[in-house]
């Protein structure tokens, strides 16, 4: 009796579970739906038909030959992934020291930066212009990528992971005459990979789908990235959302794609496996 009412909970809770997923995922189902769909059907007809009655591929076609869709997805590509690994060097570097190092003033630093989380974008984007503009960074690929060099919330992340990894390690390695940079790179670094894998893709995420700055420092139509090809889509073809849900496929199927393939490394690693008491 007791393993049938427990098999009965685990049905309702997936079912249960299912149910949420299947709606988080509805609009996804109906943006891509929409994309597939022919001119002759209605994709605003109620209830929603998911499934396309005549599926085609004609809305990416003429998406990627009416605008240059391929220079935006170079564009964004490239700012996401210098994006990212500078803001990982960055952090790396200053969570290093915040989380192992010794020294006057460290946890009144690492206050102070943390701070900074709660100061809303708004409120510091028009003196990051203006030093943007004095640097000479606007329509410029560095001067997209300029605010996010490196992130409180990629700090704070960086050195709570640091803090994780066992002193008996690093002892090991200073003991071998490792110097403190190599010790960063050839020991640290490795020992949280799990948090730079997951920073990695909350930074590439931000910068992949970054509308405000890019539109703000970006004049020239040949740095645009995706987001602000996107917009223009929606201008150039306001009466034809078919095209608009292709160009926004187009722009999410990166993303997914990449935390598909980088789900596997997000997984805890046992650091101190290596350390017998």
């Amino acid at each position: 009796m007791n393993f049938k009412k427990s098999q009965l909970q685990i049905l309702i809770m997936y079912g249960l579970l299912a149910a949420i997923a299947l709606f988080t995922l509805f609009p996804l189902l109906w943006l891509i739906s929409t994309a597939l769909k022919s001119p002759t059907e209605n994709i605003l007809q109620s209830p929603p038909q998911l499934w396309p009655s005549q599926p085609t591929l004609e809305n990416f076609t003429r998406v990627w030959q009416s605008l240059p869709f391929g220079q935006y997805l170079y564009n964004s590509i490239l700012v996401a992934l210098l994006t990212v690994g500078l803001n990982l060097l960055f952090c790396a570097l200053a969570a290093y020291p915040l989380a192992r190092l010794s020294f006057v003033g460290r946890n009144g630093i690492f206050i102070a930066i943390v701070s900074t989380i709660m100061i809303p974008f708004q409120i510091v984007m028009i003196p990051l212009y203006i030093l943007t503009v004095q640097l000479g960074l606007t329509n410029s690929y560095l001067g997209m990528i300029f605010p996010s060099l490196a992130s409180a919330f990629g700090i704070f992340l960086l050195r709570q992971a640091f803090i994780g990894v066992p002193k008996e390690i690093e002892e090991a390695a200073r003991m071998d005459g490792s110097s403190e940079l190599g010790l960063w790179w050839f020991v640290m670094l490795p020992a949280i990979r799990p948090a730079l894998v997951t920073l990695a893709i909350f930074v590439f995420i931000g910068a992949w789908s970054d509308f405000l700055w890019p539109l703000i420092v970006i004049q020239d139509e040949s740095l645009y990235t995706l987001p602000l090809g996107v917009a223009k889509l929606a201008g150039t073809f306001s009466l034809d959302w078919r095209l608009v849900a292709a160009g926004s496929v187009i722009s999410i199927a990166p993303v997914l794609l990449l935390f598909l393939f980088l789900q596997r490394f997000i997984v805890p690693t046992d650091t101190g496996s290596g350390v017998k008491g």
